[in-house]
């Protein structure tokens, strides 16, 4: 896998049109934008989103690695321009803020609901979502669902092993059914619900549960894979299904792997599908 960095995606200092603060740490770059909550000035709430920078990388996994799926055909992909994706999955509170609603099936005390992922939202419900998001924003706001590659990209964080985070996982690294751990890795915890989005650790590039917890919406159509080189791919045309990523609380060790693919029709609702946002270079 290569990729190349770039030095800064603030162009000329200037970050992106929709952001309300932005800066570098130890994990690379990063932007957030903020929604009012009420009247006065501090009643808001903020969504981080990491820099990731345009590179090549192998898609889908090897034909020697544990647990892989039939519909997993490595192929290069080049991505050609960075993007900003959300360090976590969409949070309940930032889905109420916009919508007036929360449709998930777990919830805390109201003050948490920021903590907690949204979920039981469907493909076309989270279509509805962006367009009042970007609306509210303004500011030439395009947010929008990863493409499937740019999640596997960003998933992967510079890594060709079935996890971020090596070989294996545990239940400690991300939210799974812990009854079913991956290859031969002792048993772990089996929480039978979402977690808060930043209780477990994050890749090396910031991005939290790119394994676990919820599965997340991308915006392709569900296809097989071919062997080509693809750039910028964006999926087919039109489809059934549209892909899935990252496996949930409810599945087993294998479905949390940076390759695994899963799909669902548009108009699905469950209590583990959420997703997390996109927004393009400027």
């Amino acid at each position: 896998m290569s990729i190349a960095l770039i030095s800064s995606p603030f162009h000329h200092g200037r970050p992106p049109t929709w952001a309300s603060g932005y800066g570098q740490d130890r994990y690379g770059y990063f932007a957030e934008f903020s929604i009012s909550t009420g009247p006065l000035y501090w009643q808001f709430i903020k969504q981080r989103l990491r820099w990731i920078p345009e590179g090549s990388f192998t898609m889908g996994s090897p034909e020697d690695e544990v647990d892989r799926g039939i519909d997993e055909l490595p192929h290069e992909v080049t991505l050609t321009r960075g993007f900003w994706l959300a360090d976590t999955a969409c949070t309940q509170e930032v889905w109420k803020a916009i919508t007036g609603e929360n449709p998930s099936n777990f919830k805390d005390e109201e003050d948490s609901i920021q903590e907690l992922p949204v979920e039981t939202v469907s493909f076309n419900d989270v279509q509805a979502f962006l367009t009042q998001l970007n609306e509210r924003i303004g500011k030439e706001a395009t947010f929008s669902l990863p493409t499937e590659a740019q999640w596997e990209y960003a998933c992967r964080a510079g890594t060709n092993t079935p996890f971020s985070f090596g070989k294996s996982i545990s239940t400690d690294q991300a939210n799974f059914n812990g009854d079913y751990p991956y290859a031969d890795s002792a048993k772990g915890e089996f929480r039978k619900r979402t977690v808060a989005v930043k209780s477990l650790p994050c890749n090396s590039w910031g991005l939290y549960q790119m394994h676990g917890n919820v599965w997340e919406w991308c915006s392709d159509w569900y296809a097989e894979y071919s062997q080509d080189h693809f750039a910028d791919p964006q999926g087919p045309d039109s489809g059934s299904y549209r892909v899935i990523r990252g496996g949930s609380w409810l599945f087993n060790a294998r479905h949390v792997r940076s390759a695994c693919r899963d799909r669902s029709v548009p108009g699905y609702r469950v209590g583990n599908l959420g997703f997390r946002l996109l927004s393009s270079a400027s």
